[in-house]
């Protein structure tokens, strides 16, 4: 009655999902980064890394949504045009 939808556990790390981004992503300009982590917290994704004040994205995952843009306290990132 039901299709199975999902194979196995953990495959968006396979899936890259780059090509689905908006037309924008993010640049992370830093300068002001206070090293608060809300943009790898809420990162729908995971594809934000780094530590203390110097994160990055991973563009080959990011699909663009801008959320990390809007949570950053100090406005150190912004979108960009591809």
């Amino acid at each position: 009655m039901f299709a199975k939808i999902i194979t196995k556990p953990g495959t968006a790390l396979n899936n890259k999902t780059g090509s689905w981004r908006t037309g924008k992503k993010p640049k992370f300009l830093h300068k002001n980064c206070t090293g608060c982590r809300s943009c790898y917290l809420l990162c729908p994704e995971g594809c934000i890394s780094g530590s203390k004040k110097s994160y990055d994205t991973d563009y080959e995952y990011c699909k663009g949504c801008g959320i990390c843009v809007k949570v950053c306290p100090v406005k150190d990132i912004e979108m960009i045009d591809e």
